[in-house]
């Protein structure tokens, strides 16, 4: 009768099994020295040799010779013990007996001496499945039972366990099995069969099994009947539905060479086959070729189509539709290819900022006007001599980062408000920025200063925004001169002040974000013990006799002239 080849070809003996020589050396070097424990733990992916190794185990355990590492399996317990008969190596599956009254009767057999053999062996398999209630009725044997008792418990899920079982038991764990062994596995199986087969296909078929001896064996049988006795490439991908290895190297070099009418030709080619299967198939081709070292396609490009590859997952899993996904998907890596590098960008910044400009053109000298003239009765004229001004080459260097950052500023500016960002092109000066300090000058006039108040939340948010989040302002006064013309006549009671269209005020009404410091408003001045022009100061500075000429630089005297922006002022001297 046949048999399937998981179970003709399942492991005998320690030297049979496959991929797990750290758990077949631990426990032959436990037999071959007698420390033996009364439990173990086997726990692994699926397929990776759990129940064969406890079998393998207890076959040792009751060999004629024993306890041996290699049993001689030609005794009568080496015989039973194969053929699956022998009356004291019982064997419960956990998931249709994980009841109480099942391990209560577990427990009964304990009581009794083996029949036959020196040791009576209980595989508990799936014992993760076991209800809370089973486990406690377990804990107390589990911990001392008799002599001749061994317990072997197989879990795919040890987190499952409760901490009282994982604390008496020996833990094995079982890893997964490179699918390079289980690759040389299935051909050495085929050429036991004598069955041909191409190298690529078992490649296949053991990637396939994700790392399970049990489930490649499965597909093995399956392609061995599908491909009449002969495993290709071909008839494995047609059996698994999957895109050839082939086909799926030509689409990545059509995505390389961005060629549109190719992808969509595979893409209408492609329908027949799961989007979700076509994306985990790019994945590990992926794969192969960062673990190969090959120069084909860069790290950073490939890293960039893992990131389109499984933000497109989560697009399937959401249910949207498969042949649009996989469309978006290979568009997105096409484009992903446009995309500058660091190092690229990094030498077109450095490329831009390389090398100063020299202007030899003179300084021009820029002399402060006068703006405000004032009439003497007898004015005294002074001669200034210029000295001769030696002119000084001009050393123009590109803008800075934070300049070129002022610059994206002012356009955010326009974008969102052109009349907030006329204001703040016009009355907003850049200085600097260094250490997350932002620092401007403001000339702005009381209409300015007012509108850019309004709207200071919108204009720290984009400073934030485009300078980085804790960057802080500092805030610089510019002084504006002022146009002011005296008008003196020769009597001593008034003096008579000409102003030209409007005073304006220096001080910023923006506050400095770095020092903290509310501007002080001028309506906060301490109040005037008297008049403007009082003869009885009392010693205080409020109430001393003001100077006619400078009258018009205190503070209520220029919120007044602000306020009324009258054409004339004339200031008398109290009689």
């Amino acid at each position: 009768m046949s048999l399937a080849l998981a179970r003709k070809y399942r492991p005998a003996t320690f030297d049979d099994l496959i991929g797990q020589e750290a758990v077949a050396q631990t426990l032959s070097m436990a037999l071959e020295s007698d420390r033996l424990s009364h439990a173990y733990l086997f726990s692994g992916l699926r397929g990776s040799g759990k129940t064969s190794t406890a079998r393998i185990f207890a076959k040792a355990l009751l060999c004629e010779k024993g306890p041996t590492s290699h049993p001689c399996g030609i005794c009568e317990h080496c015989m039973m013990a194969l053929d699956a008969r022998h009356m004291d190596i019982i064997e419960m599956d956990a998931a249709s007996n994980r009841k109480i009254d099942d391990i209560r009767e577990l427990i009964e057999h304990t009581k009794y001496k083996p029949s036959t053999a020196r040791y009576k062996i209980f595989i508990i398999d799936e014992v993760h499945m076991l209800t809370k209630e089973a486990f406690n009725a377990l804990l107390k044997t589990l911990e001392e039972p008799p002599s001749y008792v061994k317990f072997i418990l197989a879990t795919t899920d040890p987190l499952k366990l409760p901490a009282t079982i994982l604390s008496r038991t020996q833990h094995f764990r079982f890893r997964n099995i490179p699918q390079s062994v289980v690759a040389k596995h299935l051909a050495h199986i085929l050429n036991l069969e004598g069955i041909e087969y191409e190298p690529s296909a078992l490649e296949i078929i053991a990637r396939s099994g994700a790392g399970s001896v049990r489930d490649s064996l499965t597909l093995l049988d399956q392609a061995i009947v599908y491909s009449k006795n002969f495993v290709s490439v071909s008839t494995v991908t047609n059996m698994l539905g999957i895109i050839e290895p082939s086909i799926l190297e030509e689409l990545v070099n059509y995505v390389l060479e961005r060629n549109q009418k190719e992808v969509l030709a595979f893409i209408n080619s492609a329908v027949e086959f799961e989007a979700q299967m076509v994306i985990d198939e790019l994945m590990l081709y992926l794969k192969e070729i960062l673990l190969s070292g090959s120069q084909q396609i860069a790290p950073m490009v490939i890293e960039r189509f893992f990131r389109i590859l499984a933000e497109s997952k989560s697009l399937l899993n959401m249910g949207a539709d498969g042949q649009f996904v996989l469309s978006l998907t290979l568009f997105k890596m096409m484009e992903a290819l446009q995309i500058k590098d660091i190092d690229g960008m990094i030498r077109t910044l450095e490329q831009e900022l390389s090398g100063v400009q020299i202007s030899t053109e003179p300084v021009a000298k820029v002399e402060k006007e006068v703006i405000e003239e004032r009439v003497e009765p007898e004015p005294i004229e002074e001669t200034i001599i210029e000295e001769p001004v030696t002119p000084e080459p001009i050393i123009e260097k590109p803008l800075d980062k934070g300049a070129k950052l002022f610059e994206s500023l002012i356009d955010k500016m326009y974008d969102r408000n052109y009349e907030l960002g006329e204001c703040f092109k016009y009355s907003i000066e850049y200085i600097s920025f260094e250490n997350n300090l932002l620092t401007w000058e403001s000339s702005a006039t009381s209409e300015q200063k007012s509108l850019l108040k309004n709207n200071w939340m919108m204009i720290r948010t984009f400073v934030h925004e485009i300078f980085g989040y804790e960057t802080k302002i500092k805030n610089l006064s510019k002084e504006l001169p002022s146009s002011v013309d005296v008008s003196e006549s020769n009597t001593t009671e008034s003096e008579c002040l000409h102003l030209n269209n409007s005073i304006e005020e220096p001080i910023s009404m923006i506050e400095d974000e770095v020092l903290n410091q509310p501007v002080v408003k001028q309506e906060e001045e301490m109040p005037m013990k008297s008049s403007c022009v009082a003869p009885d100061d009392g010693g205080v500075e409020s109430a001393k006799e003001k100077d006619e000429r400078t009258i018009l630089d205190e503070p209520m005297v220029a919120k007044a002239l602000e306020l009324f922006a009258p054409k004339k002022v004339r200031v008398k001297r109290k009689g």
